[in-house]
């Protein structure tokens, strides 16, 4: 699936066929660069499903990322941060501002262990830009 025909949100939409985002998620692969997850489908895919608010969508094909990242390193956090805002998301959609709030915090936390400068193209400030953006739907 290359783009979902609706975003999923537990409990008030259908939740996509099991699958769905596979040919995504297998472009990330054990051993790639921060470059090469940078580039890959899985990680583009899942920014650009965050910008659209497709959280639940970005959180599947941001997984395998984050899966693929040493443990411990700033990318790992990263893509941890954005798994995060996604998690927001999904509980924004679903009306849980506390869960919302929670979460938020684990973002700043994971912001924090990014370290300074962009991190696989993404800098701490525009990961808190789209959890901000997130908060706004919830009025938080």
């Amino acid at each position: 699936m290359r783009h979902p025909p609706h975003a999923y949100i537990p409990g008030l939409t259908a939740r996509h066929p099991d699958g769905a985002f596979d040919a995504i998620r297998d472009s990330v692969a054990p051993g790639m660069s921060g470059a090469e997850l940078a580039g890959s489908d899985a990680f583009v895919t899942g920014l650009r499903f965050l910008d659209e608010g497709l959280y639940w969508e970005a959180h599947e094909v941001l997984e395998p990322v984050w899966m693929a990242c040493l443990d411990p390193s700033p990318e790992r956090e990263a893509v941890q941060a954005l798994i995060q805002v996604a998690n927001a998301g999904v509980k924004a959609r679903m009306g849980r501002p506390r869960a919302v709030a929670r979460i938020a915090a684990l973002v700043e936390g994971h912001l924090a262990g990014m370290g300074s400068g962009p991190i696989l193209g993404q800098s701490a400030d525009g990961i808190r830009a789209r959890l901000e953006a997130v908060c706004a739907e919830i009025a938080l």
